[in-house]
């Protein structure tokens, strides 16, 4: 009984390993295809749905639209987002909540998409970025709002 088994297994080796050969084989005597991408120059198009990394979007005034509600950071299963608040002063004097620094730690992300969800104003989304080799770790750790931005006008 060994012996049988002993020997389906290293038929099937040896046919897997000739089935490959001989497509190996196909592919080296027919250059017209071509099935390696040259990955710098020619890039994948990704599909609309790809989470890449968690983007703050301003537009051309420079306002973005996150109210500092913190909502994204509970949200987040492993502290990846950190939101520093400050009080503003409103015109009747009130003290208001306001987004100071909206701290994004990439290593740390999973991607897993439950951070945009939870924000009520669509200040964030995911980006198609993939590319996130550094040599430096530090690098890594980014700042979601530009500086000098603001609350945009009617968001709440």
């Amino acid at each position: 009984m060994f012996l049988v088994d002993y020997i389906k297994t290293v038929y099937n080796g040896v046919t897997s390993l000739l089935k490959g050969m001989r497509m190996t084989g196909y592919y080296f005597t027919h250059h017209k295809e071509i099935i390696t991408q040259q990955y710098p120059d020619v890039k994948q198009v990704l599909p609309e749905r790809f989470r890449g990394e968690v983007v703050m979007t301003h537009d051309e005034k420079n306002e973005h639209r996150c109210t500092g509600c913190t909502a994204c950071e509970l949200a987040c299963p492993n502290a990846t987002i950190k939101i520093v608040t400050k009080f503003d002063i409103t015109p009747d004097g009130k003290k208001k909540k306001a987004l100071d620094t909206f701290v994004y730690h990439l290593e740390l992300c999973t991607m897993c998409n439950l951070c945009i969800v939870a924000c009520p104003t669509d200040a964030i989304k995911m980006a198609q970025s993939f590319e996130h080799s550094v040599y430096d770790r530090s690098l890594l750790t980014k700042v979601l709002n530009k500086p000098g931005s603001k609350l945009m006008e009617g968001v709440e």
